[in-house]
């Protein structure tokens, strides 16, 4: 799982913000097939919290496919990180 928060300087208004949240849920899903959603700070007019998931029989693969999917959103959005995790669950 990866949770990242992170503070989109340019929204003017919430429809800016989730426009730009929209926009990095649709590439994390088409670019590294995770299920992604906003999770928290909805009202906030410049913080957002989005997580995404993916299931896999391996943990490495797993938090690899995470690893990348952050260093993306990192790289490719004007927006500044204040938090990330990424972490793994098994179920046995």
């Amino acid at each position: 799982m990866l949770q990242v928060i992170f503070e989109v300087p340019e929204s003017g208004n919430l429809k800016d913000k989730r426009r730009v949240v929209k926009s990095i849920k649709d590439r994390l899903r088409l670019k590294f097939h995770v299920s992604c959603a906003e999770t928290d700070l909805q009202d906030s007019l410049r913080f957002a919290q989005i997580g995404a998931a993916i299931v896999s029989n391996s943990a490495e693969f797993g938090e690899s496919v995470m690893r990348k999917a952050l260093a993306f959103v990192e790289g490719d959005f004007s927006l500044r990180i204040h938090d990330s995790s990424i972490s793994s669950e098994r179920f046995d």
